[in-house]
């Protein structure tokens, strides 16, 4: 293990943490991009999503007290019947253009809302919807990794406040993307190289994971809800980047 492998590895961390932080998702997106030019795409996502779940709990502990249980079941409880359904469906389907359609959503909705003044405002309970986009959110976590990508564009449309939003969407990425690194590691994925590789990653990620969260305490909610905006249209820059280049 070089010191140019630990400076890119913690870089991954770093970044990926403190994106997890600050808005409680991305942790995959922004730290794939590091990981992947120094081990094995297996090892790399395997890798993620174990650092996506240790930063996400700090997000979790975070908004605590602004857990609406009902609320949240409504969404994850679908989600974990859609993630069995999405690995039968792994091997018939091209992830790669899954995930290319998934990103050309991110950059229209990102696009547009960006350059919006107002804000979407939906203020109506929608629990089948919810139900709905809980359930496909848990096929392409499955399926893409892309669990975080419906449920996040589909909350930035509420005005809620941020606390509200995500008191949502950080448990539903922990529950889903933990399950999908318990059925990796029954798979027999983290070996002891990858062990020792998270060993390292960990206290990067878990400090980054502080620092965003005290960037999402200085945000207001009107700002918040524009981060999350933002930060689906660099998502689905990013997608696209990966499968391009």
């Amino acid at each position: 293990m070089t010191s140019e492998f630990v400076l890119i590895l913690i870089a991954g961390a770093f970044s990926g943490g403190f994106i997890n932080g600050m808005a409680g998702f991305g942790t995959s997106l922004f730290a794939l991009g590091w990981w992947l030019q120094i081990m094995p795409p297996a090892q790399a996502v395997a890798m993620a999503l174990v650092m996506s779940v240790a930063s996400g709990l700090q997000g979790v502990v975070l908004v605590r007290h602004a857990i609406e249980w009902r609320r949240l079941g409504v969404f994850l409880l679908p989600a974990i019947v859609g993630i069995p359904i999405g690995l039968q469906i792994l091997d018939k389907v091209d992830a790669t253009l899954l995930k290319m359609v998934i990103a050309g959503f991110m950059l229209l909705y990102g696009g547009f809302f960006i350059w919006r003044r107002d804000l979407p405002n939906l203020t109506k309970p929608t629990p089948v919807l919810d139900g709905a986009i809980g359930f496909v959110s848990g096929i392409l976590g499955a399926v893409a990794g892309l669990s975080g990508a419906l449920p996040t564009m589909w909350l930035s449309m509420r005005d809620w406040a941020k606390e509200k939003s995500r008191a949502v969407l950080q448990p539903f990425n922990v529950v889903v993307l933990g399950l999908a690194a318990a059925m990796l590691a029954i798979d027999g994925v983290y070996d002891r190289q990858t062990l020792i590789t998270m060993a390292i990653a960990l206290p990067a990620t878990m400090i980054a994971a502080q620092i965003g969260i005290r960037a999402f305490k200085v945000f207001t909610d009107a700002q918040f809800r524009r981060l999350l905006i933002i930060m689906m249209f660099l998502s689905g820059v990013l997608i696209v980047a990966k499968e391009v280049l």
